[in-house]
């Protein structure tokens, strides 16, 4: 399988997409400077107990307080608390746990009101972030993960991944990072870190180990929320822990970012560091690549397959709705067993892939084609497991009930990624009133007017559908050239197909829209 990751940088967002195969398969948005991210480390406040719900809201800094059940302190939650204590009071001036005295378990079956206290300070980590109405989800089971191991304080345990299968490479893990590990620090042995050498598994052990201790330093007395430790940005975690051999490329567009993928590329695996290629191209990154018509095809409600079966796509507050249609893919030769087989292997495959893509989370219940036959139901629900095998979030799939319905549960910790697929009129936009399209070409000759009258500084870019790109380009003198002659100044015109037949915008040369 061949991996390629995209990334479009604009002002306002960076957006990664990640294709298998060519094949866009995940969709990741990001913000600058954005705040609870899942495993950002902050120091809280806690506002309220609920003992009913054994569970207490934090204040984090976020306009909704956070949510941590009595579940999620972890065992060592008492340990956490006196290790923060001794820091607040100057007593713990380093990360080191090499004479801190463990606590003991808290128990399993207590009460929240018996671990912490209104209004007390307290550690978390980020598990889930902000989702609709709802604040970030807490933990008190920290983790700080790398490249090839995730190191757990407060911890004695090795677990190792249960993807490394071979018994002795197991032994060796095991082995090898007992004896480098830190005393009170538990350690999880990731996938990758299979037939790694020691070199690799410990400088990646000592940058954990150090943001640790950056962390402890920043730990002090606030009536505020603080963030102590922010989680990679989401293109260095993406990278971090999906980069394997079948990558291919990582194009990027923005320098500034292609000089920092490459500095970490650097520190993790330096034999992919050329790769990595700026994107200097006029035309969007995401148009030049395919992507943009590949988000409109797989973001609406209805997704067709390439055998012509469509999925039908709906999404409540409780839950997730999948439907699976044939349309006219019947085959002569086939009858209707046989083809209800096909078309639902194809949609398993295809719903994997929309899992991932829009990160949905939850519950999924997917309807699909009903079949008579026992093993035909064993060959869909062996293969909604397999293509799953690839998802990152944990999941679970149940085999398919005698309604023909499989269900399936899917670990949420991000909203979902919901792209509006659905244009307006081109004509209308909407409102059943239709503008007079023959003066759009002086309503843009106006702002272009007050643009070059007002002396905007800086480059200028008209963005505009194509057919109005081609109007305004089209000639010797065209009015491309007739703007230059009049305000001895260039205007760059692009035409974009994401753009309604009268929508367009001015846009600096940060590429950011310039008001008119």
């Amino acid at each position: 399988m061949n991996q390629d990751l995209i990334i479009n940088v604009t002002a306002s967002e960076v957006v990664l997409a990640l294709l298998e195969n060519k094949k866009l398969t995940e969709l990741h948005r990001e913000r600058p400077n954005n705040k609870y991210s899942v495993g950002d480390l902050y120091l809280g406040r806690v506002k309220k107990l609920v003992p009913g719900l054994n569970a207490a809201f934090v204040d984090v800094g976020y306009e909704k307080d956070a949510f941590l059940h009595y579940f999620d302190l972890g065992p060592q939650a008492a340990s956490l608390q006196k290790y923060l204590r001794s820091s607040l009071s100057g007593r713990q001036r380093s990360g080191s746990l090499q004479n801190f005295k463990l606590e003991p378990d808290i128990n399993k079956e207590g009460k929240i009101q018996q671990v912490i206290q209104s209004n007390q300070q307290i550690l978390v980590q980020i598990a889930k972030e902000p989702i609709s109405t709802k604040g970030p989800r807490i933990s008190c089971e920290l983790s700080l993960a790398g490249r090839f191991l995730v190191l757990v304080p407060f911890s004695d345990r090795i677990s190792i991944s249960t993807k490394i299968k071979e018994a002795d490479e197991r032994e060796r893990l095991k082995r090898l990072i007992q004896s480098i590990r830190p005393k009170n620090f538990g350690v999880i042995i990731r996938t990758v870190a299979e037939n790694k050498k020691v070199a690799e598994l410990d400088a990646d052990l000592k940058e954990l180990y150090n943001r640790w201790n950056k962390a402890q330093k920043k730990l002090k007395r606030s009536n505020k929320p603080v963030k102590v430790l922010g989680e990679l940005d989401r293109t260095s975690a993406l990278l971090r822990d999906v980069l394997n051999p079948s990558f291919n490329s990582i194009l990027v567009n923005d320098q500034k970012m292609f000089e920092e993928i490459r500095a970490f590329l650097r520190n993790i695996a330096p034999e992919k560091e050329k790769i990595v290629r700026h994107f200097r191209g006029k035309t969007p990154v995401f148009e030049f690549t395919g992507i943009e018509k590949q988000i409109k095809a797989l973001f609406g409600k209805h997704v067709t397959m390439l055998s012509g079966a469509y999925l039908v796509i709906e999404h409540t507050e409780a839950l997730h709705v999948i439907d699976v249609n044939s349309g006219n893919t019947a085959k002569s030769e086939d009858n209707q067993e046989t083809n209800a087989l096909r078309v639902n292997l194809e949609a398993a495959d295809e719903i994997a892939r929309q899992l991932r893509l829009r990160d949905m989370g939850g519950i999924i219940v997917i309807d699909f084609i009903d079949m008579q036959k026992s093993e035909n139901r064993r060959k869909l629900h062996d293969r909604m497991t397999q293509v799953m095998k690839i998802d990152r979030a944990k999941h679970h799939v149940l085999a398919p009930s005698k309604f023909g319905l499989v269900q399936i549960t899917r670990q949420r910790v991000r909203p979902e990624m919901d792209i509006e697929t659905a244009e307006g009129c081109p004509c209308c936009s909407g409102t059943g009133k239709v503008q007079a399209s023959i003066l759009i070409e002086d309503e843009i000759e106006n702002n272009v007017r007050f643009l070059m009258e007002k002396k905007y500084p800086g480059q200028i870019t008209l963005v505009t559908h194509p057919f109005l790109n081609s109007h305004f380009s089209a000639g010797l003198m065209s009015r491309q050239v007739k703007w230059f002659l009049k305000y001895k100044r260039w205007v760059t015109l692009r035409p974009s197909s994401a753009y309604q037949f009268l929508e367009y915008r001015f846009l600096n040369g940060k590429g950011e829209e310039v008001e008119v």
